[in-house]
């Protein structure tokens, strides 16, 4: 059974791409360039040029190679309703290219606006409704049963390295990207906190947010997580591995994301569903919240800056939350626990 899947479609080419007008392509490296100077992240100004990249290779092939700036709300509409009906868009990814074009219609509107070309422009894309959001992706939530099941399945198979990977997932919740941001000496014994049973990254860790840099953060991790460490720098030590970096390859070279999906695909074979990293994210919130920790608490751990967050998060069943208060012997006070 493979994972969680995306549909993907063949939307840009090299003959597409050569035709793209050559205003439309200035505007659009204009547009590029703007964002860096604002400090957008890499990624965010990569995901913004394919979005460009696929819109404008839709205006070749079915809109006549217009200008953007002439573009009316009519071609927008058909382009969204090709989007939905023949790449088989999903709303969501409908409205992040919808937000992209938004974003590049208003540098056009707001920053060009004192060339005479541009000084009539107004932006329409947002007048176009999108659809309504449906996720297309089963959401698969992860008991504590199945967490300890998959690790000890991975070290069975002698996965030691993934295993590590999987437990820091699972006592860290940190990012799939930031899994790959882990020193080994994060896990020095110093770094065991006087004051709780957590392991404290000794520098801050670049997570997502806004700008290149992200946003950096302290990571806290459960003390679960040692076994699974331990094995693996055992194994590390046996293939002479000594890089800084906790995960990597055999030769020493930092592991890639493709690399975690990878892990992903065997992880989903055992759990016998879709396994996906931000899954256990979503896993340990629960648990936490199950144990009776504070929602503030919560929050601090995985450093959301608002509650809000927590209750994304927690994938507690209603009826789990209403049984802690509402018993055969009556109506229980609010420092009940599971």
């Amino acid at each position: 059974m493979a994972g969680r899947t995306t549909i993907y479609n063949k939307i840009i080419s090299e003959q597409s791409l050569a035709k793209i007008l050559p205003e439309n392509k200035h505007l659009a490296e204009d547009f590029l360039d703007y964002l860096q100077s604002i400090d957008r992240s890499p990624q965010t100004i990569h995901q913004y040029k394919s979005d460009l990249n696929q819109f404008f290779c839709w205006n070749v092939e079915f809109n006549d190679n217009k200008r953007f700036t002439e573009i009316t709300k009519r071609e927008f509409a058909r382009f969204q309703n090709y989007a939905l009906n023949t790449w088989n868009w999903s709303s969501n990814r409908i409205r992040r290219a919808k937000s992209t074009l938004s974003s590049f219609s208003s540098y056009i509107e707001n920053i060009l606006d004192e060339e005479e070309e541009y000084q009539d422009y107004r932006s329409v894309v947002n007048k176009i409704q999108s659809p309504v959001i449906e996720p297309r992706r089963e959401k698969t939530i992860i008991t504590d049963d199945e967490v300890q099941m998959i690790l000890n399945q991975l070290i069975s198979d002698k996965k030691y390295q993934c295993a590590c990977v999987f437990a820091l997932a699972a006592f860290g919740g940190a990012r799939k990207s930031e899994l790959l941001r882990y020193k080994v000496s994060f896990f020095d014994k110093e770094n065991i906190m006087e004051t709780a049973a957590l392991y404290r990254t000794p520098e801050k860790i670049k997570t997502k947010g806004r700008g290149k840099n992200g946003k950096s953060l302290t990571k806290y991790t459960l003390l679960e997580f040692e076994p699974y460490f331990d094995i693996w720098m055992q194994e590390r030590k046996r293939l002479g591995i000594e890089s800084e970096m906790l995960f990597v390859k055999e030769d020493g070279t930092p592991l890639n994301v493709s690399t975690l999906d990878s892990y992903a695909e065997y992880i989903t074979k055992i759990l016998g569903r879709p396994f996906y990293f931000h899954s256990l994210r979503h896993q340990l919130c629960t648990r936490l919240f199950k144990i009776g920790l504070p929602a503030d608490v919560i929050q601090e751990y995985f450093g959301w800056s608002g509650l809000e967050m927590t209750g994304i998060y927690n994938d507690s069943d209603t009826s789990e939350s209403f049984g802690k208060y509402f018993t055969s012997d009556g109506i229980k006070g609010s420092d009940a626990k599971l």
